[in-house]
């Protein structure tokens, strides 16, 4: 029996993209090598986007109610923090919650939508021919091969998956260390980070009465990131930099981390893909990896079951590459200057983070730059030059909003009162905007209707994947203005929209 996909790897992004593919009814195995989830949460924090991404299917609501909001972000662990709270999104802030928690509220979603995991089935090696690839599974019970039409590594910075598609991981060795602790402190600082010439560390409140303490000291940086951490050591670099060690005790999980960055030459080669660590890795400043992963796999998700479901044609999976690969060469980018910002300790980089600190402080364009890059609401994913309007899963035609992200605009007349809500089945959805936009072209019987509905059906590949609706706009965004027929992709995005009126 041959498969639709299998995903190596139940981390969060594995079991976002199959849950994603579940939705709309695209048959997917879930293997994973580990006996059971791991106690330990590597990563803590859902930006802004990555809430998004979850209010676009419902999902939302339970991550918020078991999170704790924090409306800063933070860039090299400067004092000065970056500020979410003026961003332009219904989740303006930082979301502390463990990766557990995520990884078991996406698990639930998964189990909701028919969809398994295959605990302690390991991926041995990886091959693909014409019509599909083949993985070799060790499990519980021996080596089996799975015969599927795709495969997509989501199995962590060391992929099989990776290595045996023979795709190149180019990038930097790491040579700086860092340290984390969950720790209780019993007289926990009143600042979220302690910044000296000494060094610098964060500390996360967790909702169950530990910290998360993570940082650098001059004096941690050269120590190999495999070398077990130990509580005198945690309490040594803290004590260093702080002159105290607030009363540290109890420590749950201790670790290093370093600052390796690497990224995929290629995100698809043939009938096998990547996302998440398996395509791209660093230092974790600023908490982004376990988000962009998310994202990834949204973006990736939809094009892939509308292949399978035979909408699309394989090519509509190189706009994955496309699209996703420049966000992670970013990311690469900024989590390597907030390493230099962040991790460096001589007087040049002193000076460097005092000046750097001042333009977040005084320039609100330069905080709010740096803000919208972070929390990834200013991805937005830009035609091909000359990509004709209507190329199956990218618009074109140089409309501005074409690749940018789709705000959560309030609707009147509209089955639900915002966008987002209308995105919960995964189908693309036309937006007629009257009369808020131009009155005349948005309606559904109005001049232009007939030329949306043509590019919208090309696009989605079927008129049943996509939700039409016409209806006032009751909240006002950049570049929306005048707007009276726009498309929105699955994944939040713009595929296509008519030029704005000039009335």
């Amino acid at each position: 029996m041959v498969n639709d996909v299998v995903v190596v790897g139940a981390g969060p992004v594995g079991l976002l993209l199959a849950a994603e593919l579940r939705l709309v009814g695209v048959d997917v195995t879930v293997i994973e090598r580990a006996a059971a989830r791991s106690p330990h949460s590597k990563a803590l924090t859902l930006h802004p986007r990555s809430l998004e991404v979850l209010a676009m299917r419902g999902l939302a609501g339970p991550f918020v109610r078991e999170g704790v909001p924090m409306p800063t972000g933070h860039y090299g662990g400067l004092p000065v923090r970056l500020d979410f709270s003026v961003l332009d999104t219904r989740f303006p802030y930082t979301l502390v919650l463990p990766q557990l928690r995520t990884e078991q509220l996406l698990e639930e979603r998964l189990r909701e939508l028919g969809g398994e995991i295959r605990w302690e089935h390991r991926a041995l090696r990886v091959r693909q021919d014409a019509d599909g690839a083949e993985v070799d599974v060790a499990g519980p019970d021996g080596t089996y091969t799975l015969r599927v039409a795709w495969a997509v590594g989501c199995d962590g910075a060391g992929s099989t998956v990776r290595s045996s598609a023979g795709i190149d991981f180019p990038g930097t060795r790491a040579t700086t260390t860092g340290f984390l602790g969950d720790v209780v402190l019993d007289a926990p600082p009143s600042a979220p980070s302690v910044d000296n010439e000494h060094g610098g560390f964060l500390v996360v409140p967790l909702a169950d009465g530990h910290h998360r303490i993570a940082g650098t000291t001059g004096e941690s940086l050269a120590i190999p990131a495999d070398q077990p951490l130990t509580f005198d050591e945690l309490r040594g670099y803290v004590r260093q930099v702080a002159g105290t060690d607030f009363g540290m005790r109890a420590p749950r999980w201790l670790s290093r981390f370093g600052n390796a960055s690497r990224q995929a030459a290629r995100y698809r080669d043939g009938r096998i893909l990547l996302a998440g660590d398996a395509a791209h890795m660093h230092m974790p400043m600023g908490g982004q990896g376990l988000n962009v992963g998310l994202q990834d796999a949204f973006n990736l998700a939809w094009k892939l079951a509308a292949v399978c479901q035979g909408r699309a044609p394989e090519g509509l999976l190189d706009t994955y590459h496309a699209e996703r690969h420049p966000v992670g060469a970013a990311l690469l980018e900024n989590t390597q200057a907030q390493t230099m910002l962040g991790a460096t300790y001589t007087a040049d980089a002193r000076a460097l983070r005092s000046v750097f600190g001042r333009l977040l402080a005084v320039h609100p364009a330069v905080n709010r730059q740096f803000a919208g890059e972070l929390s990834a609401l200013d991805v937005a994913y830009r035609p091909a030059a000359g990509e004709e309007a209507g190329a199956a899963g990218r618009g074109g035609g140089g409309h501005s909003l074409v690749g940018t992200r789709a705000p959560d605009l309030g609707l009147d007349g509209a089955p639900e009162p915002s966008l987002y809500p209308l995105l919960t089945d995964g189908r693309f959805v036309l937006l007629h905007l009257g009369p808020g936009g131009d009155a005349g072209r948005g309606t559904a019987d109005g001049p232009g209707a007939a030329e949306a509905c043509a590019v919208a059906e090309a696009m989605a590949g079927s008129p049943d994947r996509i939700r039409v609706v016409t209806a006032r706009p009751t909240t006002t965004h950049d570049g929306w203005a005048g707007r009276s027929t726009v498309l929105v992709r699955p994944d939040g995005h713009v595929a296509w929209d008519a030029a704005p009126s000039s009335t």
